[in-house]
């Protein structure tokens, strides 16, 4: 029996699974327009929903420097000898993982952003509740001028709504299939619009072989959202120290060690993926320069790259929803601190 790839987080696809469901589209959309025969689509789309040894192509793809090659040979063994030609083509190995990986960031975003919506929606009842509540605002972790929770709540609401509409941008117009064969001058717009609408996904004006803009534009978007939320978890985590204690989290961590410890188990783990992230997003950029009409090397550091960013994201907006909805706040400590 194939071992099926098991990802280690819920924000994170089996690699193979979008792969597989690009050559898949591919297959349907040259089908739509009388390219290849409508059993060449249909033997093609059974055969990429059967399961593959991941880890054995994987390690097939160590060699050839794509898993594609060997992905590929591994479909065409389970289909009939007369649609072998139909398979992949016009495609190259980088348009499939970078389709796959955009496909991947559409059925990413729309779970996170909806976890953003939550915190807003927390953020703006914390508002109404204790926005007036008068507290000691903090410059260089130093106390400063008196202020107002509202402030900060505010502060919280426009990082998290900034991160919101980085991330739609990215969503509505970023999001887009490759199809440009070779050395990218497949002159074929009805092509790569129907894979575009096959998938979900926008249809590019050209491809964007060693244009990575898309790339660096969806980085950068899931790295502002993460850090904007590590400033929330790393904000928590000041204001639930017992000598501060003016917020607390609602279901605290516990410590193996001392077990009437409370942590802000939350906010510390929003802080750590913070710490994660601005790595991930230099790596995106570093790749930017890519040579003529593919490169050699960098395009390749950015799948897993991204993809990370991607679970990190997610698990990011997945503890801020809970934090804020769970957010204990004690106005009394707010004013004994401001009167101290």
């Amino acid at each position: 029996m194939p071992r099926r790839y098991s990802s280690p987080s819920p924000w994170d696809d089996d690699p193979p699974g979008t792969l597989l469901a690009a050559e898949s589209a591919l297959a349907r959309a040259q089908a739509e327009l009388g390219r290849i025969p409508r059993a060449a689509a249909e033997a093609i789309e059974q055969a990429t929903r059967q399961g593959y040894d991941y880890d054995e192509i994987r390690a097939l793809g160590q060699e050839r420097a794509t898993v594609v090659v060997p992905l590929g040979e591994a479909i065409r063994a389970r289909l009939p000898a007369e649609h072998h030609e139909h398979l992949h083509r016009p495609a190259t190995s980088q348009e499939i993982i970078d389709t796959a990986l955009m496909l991947q960031a559409a059925r990413t975003l729309g779970p996170v952003t909806a976890l953003l919506d939550r915190c807003a929606e927390s953020l703006g009842g914390l508002t109404r509740r204790f926005g007036d509540t008068h507290q000691r605002a903090r410059a260089l972790l130093q106390p400063a001028l008196p202020s107002t929770f509202g402030n900060l709540l505010g502060s919280w609401r426009s990082a998290v709504d900034d991160a919101r509409s980085h991330l739609h941008a990215v969503r509505e117009r970023g999001l887009a299939v490759q199809l440009g064969g070779p050395v990218a001058d497949l002159d074929d717009p009805r092509l790569v619009q129907a894979f575009a609408e096959s998938l979900g996904l926008t249809a590019p004006g050209r491809a964007w072989h060693t244009v990575r803009t898309r790339v660096v534009d969806l980085a950068a978007a899931l790295g502002l959202t993460v850090g904007v939320l590590g400033k929330i978890g790393a904000d928590v985590i000041v204001l639930s120290q017992a000598e501060v204690g003016e917020l607390a989290q609602g279901a605290a961590g516990r410590s193996s060690s001392m077990p009437d410890k409370q942590n802000p188990a939350r906010a510390v783990q929003l802080v750590a993926l913070a710490a994660r992230a601005p790595g991930l997003v230099a790596t995106v950029f570093a790749a930017l320069p890519q040579e003529l009409q593919r490169a050699a090397g960098r395009w390749q550091a950015e799948d897993a790259t991204v993809r990370e960013l991607l679970v990190l994201a997610g698990e990011a907006a997945h503890h801020a929803a809970i934090l804020l909805e769970g957010l204990v706040v004690h106005p009394d400590r707010m004013k004994a601190n401001l009167d101290a």
